[in-house]
């Protein structure tokens, strides 16, 4: 994830505030207004002065039926470069209810942070834990560990990609193939300039490349082919990529763009080669989608802003000052989606979270029986755009209800 983060005007006095109500964080919250008891805020972790950024994470289930959920815990700023380390906290319930007193998986070994943690149960029952180790603003590695004993210990940190330079790889994305091949996708930007300093030493508009290993972690290497962005950009390119198996085992990619929408591309050779990438049916800002499929199921579930209208929000008032740009690119309608075609078509669609001055992005999504865990940034003007960290638990038969 490389953004540059908003700061609104009076942060210091918010941030101030919500240190009164520290105790607050974490709490178990009602459900939405609007929305049924199935679909219900279990987990808020709200920024303070000294943890002002809670954002990103991802999930695993322990053989013991705990789930572990791992996040980023910022404790030196807000920004991506911001010092930062990987904390986790657990459930015994399912994710109904989580003892809020995080644990360090990963503390900060970066030059800066590290962030943007995926967690992933391997076919041979360890746990993979992926995650960037991040040197400067615009030097960064993702990195791989491994666990015997269920997230007690882990073994040491291994780079997965050892040029130099910035490689992005989003939260809750690593995915093990029915073969055994592991897939991470990784989105390479190009330098202009070694000046660590600023962020106009890097080319936005980044390719994506998967990173593979076929022997459960232990070496890796890059597949043959990468995608760029296949129309003439001066933006984005494909960024903060991620891959789904489908029911018939070939992968379904898709990209952040800021071409209107998430676009996708497709492998029949299990991130060998892929057909060109193009605009698919979720429209939406420059902003991240999440896709899984439903255990079980050929239907996959997306979480993204949904800009086709389908779901219209009002217009935002923006405070004067530096965040008015920055919320310009709103990142609000957040919704849930169902296909039952690989990806082609999102017919079922149901509305998340509609705040005309929210932030919703960056989601884990975990299954849990019948229900759904998403994990997400939930900010806004007052506390940033990613600095608040949501989660939800959600009924499938809420989501599979007409």
């Amino acid at each position: 994830m490389i953004e540059k983060l908003f700061n609104s005007p009076g942060r210091a006095w918010v941030l101030g505030s919500l240190a009164l109500v520290a105790a607050l964080r974490g709490l178990a919250q009602p459900a939405t207004p609007g929305l049924p008891p199935q679909n219900s805020i279990v987990l808020e972790i709200q920024p303070t002065p000294e943890f002002p950024r809670n954002s990103e994470g991802a999930f695993v289930t322990l053989k013991s039926g705990r789930i572990l959920f791992a996040y980023t815990q910022f404790y030196g700023g807000d920004r991506d470069e911001s010092a930062a380390r990987i904390v986790a906290i657990t459930s015994d319930d399912a994710g109904r209810t989580w003892n809020t007193r995080p644990r360090v998986l990963v503390e900060n070994v970066g030059g800066a942070n590290v962030m943007s943690v995926s967690l992933l149960r391997l076919q041979n029952g360890r746990i993979g834990m992926f995650y960037i180790k991040k040197h400067t603003r615009i030097e960064g590695h993702p990195m791989a560990q491994f666990s015997d004993d269920e997230g007690e210990t882990w073994s040491a940190p291994q780079v997965i990609v050892k040029a130099p330079g910035y490689f992005e790889l989003n939260n809750d994305r690593a995915i093990q193939h029915r073969n055994g091949r592991l897939i991470l996708p990784i989105g390479s930007y190009r330098l202009r300039d070694t000046d660590p300093t600023t962020y106009d030493s890097i080319d936005f508009r980044a390719i994506t490349m998967w990173y593979v290993s076929d022997d459960n972690g232990a070496t890796w290497h890059e597949s043959p082919q990468w995608l760029a962005s296949p129309v003439p950009t001066t933006r984005e390119g494909l960024q903060e990529s991620g891959v789904v198996e489908l029911a018939d085992g070939s992968l379904l990619g898709w990209f952040r763009t800021s071409e209107g929408s998430q676009f996708v591309a497709r492998s029949k050779d299990i991130a060998q080669t892929w057909t060109l990438a193009a605009p698919s049916e979720l429209k939406s800002p420059t902003s991240c989608a999440a896709i899984k499929r439903l255990p079980g199921s050929a239907t996959l579930l997306a979480v993204w802003n949904d800009y086709s209208g389908q779901f219209p929000v009002p217009a935002m008032q923006v405070s004067p000052g530096p965040l008015q740009k920055r919320m310009a690119n709103r990142r609000t309608p957040f919704v849930l989606g169902l296909s039952t075609d690989g990806g082609v078509t999102w017919p079922r669609r149901k509305l998340l979270e509609g705040e005309p001055d929210g932030w919703y992005c960056y989601a884990a999504v975990h299954f849990v029986g019948d229900s759904v865990l998403l994990a997400y940034c939930a900010g806004d003007q007052q506390v940033g755009g990613l600095n608040r960290l949501r989660m939800r638990r959600i009924d499938l038969s809420w989501l599979t209800a007409p």
